[in-house]
């Protein structure tokens, strides 16, 4: 089958189209036949090996998996022993290692079905980004009324919390660049500020929640935006050095939340087949729906890391098999 593999950690040329044996399922594990990948910012984490803390993680001096991609759509083709929830035939969505590639296995408690309205291109740009979003949703506990933050609305992340925060009743203010303004409207934002024109820490206005994806605020400017008894979540760790990235902002506001009466801190997104099933019926039921930006084929991996590298991002850029 045909792959994006990759054995050394660097820029996007580190990443090559090659030929390589198709994967077995093993226990609990189907064999899926990709239909669609997407790229998440983790997918450069690994591929750069920055910061070197994800090293602990993902290998020393070369990615533990060879094959890059974890999001995925497809068709079940085979399933391993003590597989109970699916068969071939089934289109899924979800999680695995290696999904930049034409076959795949996933373990079956990180897919689910594929929502019925989506195409695999669509539902391929959900699980990772999807599932975080929700997870961050909970984490701020946004619920009816509140007044939610979401700084960087427009990305893979932040534009499924926009619209998962939207659908738990809150009144959310979304923050992205100019060129992303009308689609965080469209995507059901009450208000949206253009960062490159006002600074929302000066606006004199208070949040009960903020959502923070894009890594750029140092914590006391967020505390100045957020109420006194407000959540403040950053998700994921981007910004910072080249040895804990985002980590020692995350460190910081976790240290600070138990002398202040704001509440502030992270979490570790984790992948599982019970939030996705929670994301279908969002999706289903029209709440949801996941912003595509670009759309490549499987040779052109490298070409999406070099564009998802360039910032401003717009939803997810998805792979296609």
């Amino acid at each position: 089958m045909k792959a994006i593999v990759q054995d050394t950690y660097g820029s996007a040329e580190a990443l090559q189209l090659e030929d390589i044996d198709r994967p077995a399922p093993g226990d609990g594990e189907v064999l899926v036949r990709v239909g669609a990948a997407s790229l998440f910012i983790g997918d450069w984490h690994v591929m750069t090996g920055l910061p070197y803390v994800f090293r602990l993680v993902n290998g020393f001096g070369k990615p533990k998996v060879r094959v890059r991609g974890q999001d995925l759509a497809g068709t079940v083709e085979t399933v391993g022993a003590g597989v109970t929830e699916f068969a071939t035939g089934d289109e899924i969505f979800g999680t695995c290692n290696g999904s930049f590639a034409e076959y795949a296995t996933a373990r079956q408690d990180k897919i689910a079905p594929k929502p019925s309205n989506l195409t695999f291109e669509q539902a391929a740009a959900v699980p990772i980004t999807g599932t975080t979003a929700l997870q961050a949703v909970r984490r701020g506990g946004v619920r009816a009324e509140q007044k939610a933050l979401v700084i960087g609305a427009a990305g893979g992340v932040g534009s499924f919390i926009v619209q998962i925060a939207k659908a738990s009743g809150a009144r959310v203010t979304g923050v992205c660049s100019t060129a992303q303004v009308d689609l965080v409207r469209s995507i059901g934002a009450d208000e949206v500020i253009d960062y490159t024109r006002q600074d929302f820490t000066e606006t004199g206005e208070r949040y009960d929640v903020i959502l923070e994806t894009a890594g750029r605020h140092p914590v006391p400017q967020l505390r100045r935006a957020l109420a006194p008894k407000g959540t403040l979540v950053i998700v994921g760790s981007e910004g910072g050095g080249k040895w804990f990235g985002g980590i020692s902002r995350q460190m910081r506001a976790q240290l600070i939340s138990p002398f202040v009466g704001q509440k502030m801190g992270t979490f570790v997104a984790k992948q599982n087949g019970e939030d996705l099933l929670t994301l279908k019926e969002l999706i289903e039921a029209g709440k949801v729906t996941p912003v595509i930006g670009a759309t490549l084929p499987l040779e052109s991996v490298s070409d999406a890391v070099q564009h998802m590298e360039q910032g401003h991002a717009r939803g997810k850029i998805v792979i296609t098999i």
